[in-house]
């Protein structure tokens, strides 16, 4: 196994990891510029970016992972052109809702559990790890969302370790996190400081270098942070409050359209 994990910036929260020989597509955005986004309760949100890859454009996947069911990480475009064979590891509810639109092999973990891949001596192991997507009681009106944990092993040993955040906040369950997961390698983190009626919804710059000093992987690689009006906090000022802290020579920024390695 000498090939590096690596990830492609397709836009908003919408990946392409290539980890240990499998290949994963994470949070599936395909609206382009101008199109809109649902995102529950009669509310909307029009994309100013194009993704940088159509759905036809993509790699040969193994899986997905949806961290929630909002129209920005699952979208009428995912929902009409994905294979509806794909493998797609998401929350119990999601799961639920994927399958009644014809996605047999979705499956919903709760919180802790794990679905695994394995090829040729080698497992990716996906697991749910906690989130939570509103303040408060407002949280019950939003979607169930879920971080994921990519642990790859080749022969027993594990070889390398992604924390992919999801759309949370910085909450006090996720200290559970690095007690359970230590040697994290890499973190794909879900920023933006998405507001809506002033509330805040997913990590602005403060909660996220926050988020980096409690789970202090290896490397960090900022995603969701411009592709919608409702996201307010713009990738410079999570960089600035990085490099503050001392955090920024962990932090690597990715373009759309980029792939990077998830190694330092």
């Amino acid at each position: 196994m000498t090939d590096r994990p690596e990830v492609t910036f397709v836009g908003t929260a919408t990946t392409v990891l290539r980890i240990g020989g499998f290949t994963l597509l994470t949070d599936p955005n395909f609206l382009h510029r101008g199109q809109r986004a649902y995102l529950g309760k009669g509310l909307w949100s029009r994309r100013r970016t194009d993704p940088a890859l159509t759905i036809a454009q993509l790699p040969t996947l193994d899986a997905v992972v949806l961290s929630h069911l909002h129209g920005d990480h699952f979208d009428r475009v995912a929902r009409r052109e994905l294979d509806h064979g794909l493998p797609i590891v998401t929350t119990p509810s999601a799961g639920r809702k994927l399958r009644r639109w014809g996605f047999d092999a979705a499956e919903g973990l709760a919180t802790w559990q794990s679905r695994e891949l394995r090829r040729d001596g080698t497992t990716l192991r996906l697991t749910a790890l906690p989130g939570q997507h509103g303040p408060g009681a407002l949280d019950r009106l939003l979607p169930d969302v879920m971080g994921t944990m990519v642990d790859l092993e080749h022969d027993g040993e594990r070889r390398f370790r992604l924390y992919v955040t999801g759309d949370t906040l910085r909450r006090p369950q996720l200290a559970e996190i690095p007690r359970r997961y230590p040697d994290i390698d890499a973190m794909l983190i879900h920023l933006g400081g998405t507001r809506i009626a002033g509330i805040l919804l997913t990590m602005d710059a403060k909660q996220g270098a926050d988020l980096v000093e409690l789970i202090r992987p290896k490397l960090t690689v900022p995603i969701h942070y411009d592709d919608y009006p409702v996201f307010r906090s713009p990738l410079r000022h999570f960089v600035e409050e990085a490099r503050r802290r001392g955090l920024v020579s962990t932090v690597r920024t990715i373009a759309r359209g980029e792939t990077v390695p998830l190694t330092g």
